[in-house]
């Protein structure tokens, strides 16, 4: 912003209730996209329907830390993750069901003698095998043939009693590594039995009984998936397992979970950064009445469901082997995408920007009772890729969204955003929820909120802006802020927010048992909550138009 501007309040201290004009205000830069700008009524604290409009032209609240006008992408039609059947339905069903319930009682006790069979024999493998670092001896590799039989009897207990498969896998020293979509548990097990490859895990699956021991004779790879330091440890395992011809192939479902079978979401980049030639596999498992995909179904009724069918039908198609290009040179990003392109091309479905992350959030939202819990999915890929937040902070703004009680389309109003973020009604409260509210409906969306909220957090003047309240705020006694001081400041946004409202959101910011608020308290929730960044604004330009010589405000504004 120009130093000229500095004596003017980039925010307006009161409302009118004449009518306005809509504008269009339109940002040709190629990072942003055009926005309307809409007011709405307010009577009482209250905001009305769709119908309303407000009573004067929106400022932008952000405008002062670099922020400009931005719109946030329309919500995905696609969810990757539901499962197509997840009920019984239909006379046919039930009927097969009935029928096959006694066929589905032999194939559970048989189902529980190949998993005794299989871990026993695998418990023979390990025996007194202490060297892990190194490939499994041969003789102990020929004992879990034994084990992959069961595997392959287990698949014929879920049903399938046939696999139909296209095309052949490469040789181990041609392609090293192999991914595959992901839909269903079953995958691991025909994998299993199929190419006894080492494969990529969570932490987690070494303690499942039964399955962790025969987990750990593959040599799996574990990683925290949250963990950088774990991930960047995996990527190394991976390297030099697909480079040691003594170990078998490395097998990756890159999608990092699964999917219902009808699209194909954003890939993680550890199967591609090693630089070795990936043979693709797709798995198709065609179906009428029974979606075998592990969606909104739970593993009991999913096995249940398996168990009582005539037979399940599965596909497997080894496709051509992709290569890195320019000798190794090509970044593992677009080797991914050359990738999933072959991938999704050989399904004939599309590719989104979902990932395990947007997982998380519509796990998390199906737990709070949402009655559309997908609409709660942001392509959470791109959200990472633009914002560079992590899945863990998308589900805390989730939590905070969820508290704003959601109506059943998954959107909120004025009021409830009001109450949650400890605020009321004025000219700084509802210029900031205008500029999330993109669609102008009187009501956001969780991604909206997201984006807006992330969009804030990326600005580089952000935490300067956060520390530079904190100072003002603060005055230098004792790094920490009083209930007076912090009120003082708020008035300046807020000017007729009343003494127990400036106590609920001093409490917010993390007020201790003395009264005051830390500076590790205040940046956090701003951290947190960084809409609220825009509520120290007036007060940053007060103190400056005063005469409050601050280079550091210069520089931010």
């Amino acid at each position: 912003m120009a130093e000229a501007n500095l004596s003017s309040p980039l925010l307006p201290q009161k409302s009118s209730d004449n009518p306005h004009l809509i504008l269009s205000v339109t940002d040709n830069d190629s990072d942003n996209h055009h926005i309307h700008r809409r007011r709405h009524n307010t009577s009482n604290g209250n905001i009305n329907n769709h119908t309303s409009s407000f009573t004067h032209n929106f400022r932008n609240p952000f405008e002062f830390i670099g922020l400009d006008w931005s719109s946030v992408p329309p919500p995905s039609t696609v969810d990757p993750f539901r499962n197509s059947t997840p009920s019984i339905d239909g006379v046919y069903e039930v009927l097969k069901i009935l029928i096959c319930l006694p066929i589905a009682a032999v194939r559970l006790v048989l189902f529980g003698v190949c998993l005794l069979i299989g871990y026993l024999a695998t418990k023979l493998a390990l025996q007194g095998w202490k060297d892990r670092h190194n490939p499994m001896p041969k003789w102990r590799i020929a004992l879990m043939w034994i084990t992959r039989i069961s595997a392959r009897a287990i698949l014929f207990c879920f049903g399938y009693q046939w696999i139909r498969r296209k095309g052949k896998a490469a040789p181990r020293e041609i392609a090293p590594i192999v991914v595959s979509n992901h839909v269903s548990y079953i995958e691991p097990i025909f994998y299993f039995y199929e190419l006894f490859p080492t494969m990529v895990a969570a932490e987690s699956h070494d303690s499942i009984p039964f399955v962790g021991t025969i987990i750990r004779a593959m040599q799996v790879i574990y990683v925290d998936r949250f963990s950088q330091t774990s991930r960047k440890e995996a990527v190394n395992e991976i390297k030099r397992k697909a480079s040691c011809d003594g170990f078998p192939r490395v097998l990756l479902f890159p999608e990092g979970t699964t999917t219902n079978g009808k699209v194909i979401i954003s890939f993680q980049l550890g199967a591609f950064i090693p630089g070795f030639a990936i043979q693709p596999v797709v798995v198709r498992y065609p179906h009428v009445h029974f979606d075998q995909s592990w969606g909104y179904v739970s593993l009991g009724k999913l096995m249940f469901r398996m168990f009582t069918q005539f037979h399940n039908f599965m596909e497997v198609e080894y496709l051509p082997i992709v290569s890195p290009l320019d000798n190794c040179k090509e970044s593992p990003a677009h080797f991914a995408k050359r990738t999933s392109h072959a991938i999704a091309s050989a399904l004939n479905v599309v590719q989104t920007f979902h990932s395990y992350g947007d997982l998380m959030l519509l796990m998390k939202a199906s737990k709070s009772k949402q009655e559309k819990p997908s609409s709660f999915l942001v392509e959470m890929a791109e959200v990472e890729s633009l914002f560079h937040i992590s899945k863990l902070e998308a589900v805390d703004f989730l939590d905070k969204f969820l508290s704003m009680n959601p109506d059943h389309s998954g959107r909120v109003e004025f009021r409830d955003f009001l109450r949650v973020m400890r605020l009321r009604s004025c000219t700084v409260s509802e210029e900031i929820f205008a500029f999330i509210d993109v669609e102008k409906k009187g009501s956001i969306t969780f991604k909206q909120f997201l984006y807006v909220s992330a969009y804030v957090m990326k600005q580089s003047l952000f935490r300067q802006a956060c520390e530079l309240a904190f100072t003002k705020c603060s005055a230098g006694e004792d790094d920490l802020i009083s209930k007076e001081r912090f009120g003082d400041a708020i008035r300046h946004a807020i000017p007729e927010l009343d003494d127990d409202k400036i106590l609920e959101l001093f409490k917010l910011f993390g007020a201790d048992a003395g009264g005051n608020v830390s500076k590790d308290n205040f940046l956090s929730c701003l951290r947190k909550n960084p809409l609220l960044i825009a509520l120290f604004s007036p007060f940053l330009v007060h103190q400056n138009s005063f005469g409050a010589s601050d280079m550091v405000l210069e520089e931010i504004v």
